[in-house]
């Protein structure tokens, strides 16, 4: 029996963020007898999806870049990682190292060689300079360009050719579900409670210190308000700080990562998303998937507009008008609504991104391995 096509895939961690679920989402359906995953990733601390891909027969290869920023080093592991297993697909989403990363794959004969785009922005902090400089150096090895979506797309690859792979959702456990509403409501003591929330990493690009001053708004709004925030992060000290300040503490909600995510939207009443950038923003996509009203920022793309519960708002609004706005959207949709066939509508569903994904690696695999094994 033919081995499976053996996918490296490199990224910061495998925490629980965006482009690791994606990953994950189609890592546990795609044919493992066909198409297998590893990971290369940029720190040396075991994160969020470990354990799940080591039990799918996945290897995770750890470094330390991001520390020591030794990229002769990096490159010298990256190497000697691609030549002792024949790595075929090299699958690069950190544009940091990806020129570096796409360099050495073409010098180790790798057929493929892809690199992703999955942001629309860049956080314009004292890095922001060197950020451009790598994103332009990004593709020069790369065979395969993919991005999340047109904006991220033409945001990192300009007028160069590329594809755009959906983020896929598993549209059928969002599903709204009046029981299990109930049911994490009472478990989680919000049986009375307007409730608010977030999915997303504590990072300068989620502007939760924005989401906290409208949700203060709301509190003024309404008293039975709570805002449950999901995810982890470098700032969440910074933002509890600020919810003290704010005398906050008994109403919002730290819940950490979190493997029920598709559950806990439906105990939301109003799903409040103010990203300073978004390559797509599948958390968006899941909201509305659970039938639950979304109020989020205009920077992130048209994509994510599936469904007529999606609200977009400039960031230049004051957090007073985005609290009217969370109230008025959430209270014209108390009724929850299935959505699931608006999500397959839109191509966001996981089934059909998962058979797109397994083909693509297997075609371009099959087009350019004449040219390696001669």
């Amino acid at each position: 029996m033919e081995e499976p096509i053996r996918v490296l895939h490199i990224l910061q961690r495998m925490e629980a963020g965006g482009t690791q679920a994606l990953l994950m989402n189609i890592y546990r359906n795609i044919d493992r007898s066909k198409v297998q995953f590893d990971f290369l990733v940029e720190y040396p601390d075991k994160q969020f999806y470990d354990e799940e891909i080591l039990q799918l027969g996945g290897k995770i290869y750890y470094s330390n870049v991001r520390n020591d920023f030794n990229i002769f080093k990096f490159i010298k592991k990256l190497k000697k990682i691609i030549k002792e297993n024949d790595y075929k697909i090299v699958h690069v989403h950190t544009y940091s190292i990806g020129y570096f990363c796409l360099k050495a794959a073409k010098e180790c004969q790798v057929p493929v060689r892809i690199a992703h785009s999955h942001n629309n922005e860049t956080v314009h902090d004292f890095k922001y300079l060197p950020k451009l400089f790598l994103q332009k150096i990004y593709t020069i090895y790369a065979n395969y360009l993919l991005a999340c979506s047109e904006e991220a797309g033409r945001y990192l690859f300009k007028n160069k050719d590329f594809k755009v792979l959906n983020n896929a959702i598993d549209s059928k456990k969002f599903i709204y579900n009046e029981h299990r509403r109930k049911e994490m409501r009472k478990k989680l003591g919000l049986e009375d409670s307007f409730v608010v929330g977030h999915v997303g990493r504590f990072h300068p690009q989620k502007n939760h210190k924005f989401l906290i001053e409208i949700f203060a708004k709301i509190k003024e709004r309404k008293d039975n308000a709570k805002l449950l925030l999901i995810g982890t992060g470098d700032l969440e000290n910074s933002i509890k700080k600020q919810v003290q300040e704010l005398n906050l503490q008994n109403d919002v909600i730290f819940l950490g990562n979190r493997i029920d995510v598709n559950n806990l939207y439906q105990a939301m009443d109003i799903f409040v998303f103010p990203s300073l950038f978004e390559g797509l923003g599948i958390v968006a996509i899941e909201a509305q998937a659970s039938g639950t009203p979304i109020v989020c920022s205009n920077k992130l793309p048209l994509e994510i507009e599936i469904s007529s519960i999606c609200k977009k708002l400039s960031l230049n609004e004051t957090a007073e008008v985005w609290a009217d706005e969370a109230i008025k959207l959430a209270e014209d949709n108390k009724s929850k609504q299935n959505l699931q066939q608006e999500v397959i509508n839109a191509g966001f569903d996981l089934s059909d991104i998962v058979n797109k994904i397994q083909d693509f690696y297997i075609k371009s695999y099959t087009k350019h391995r004449s040219k390696y094994e001669k």
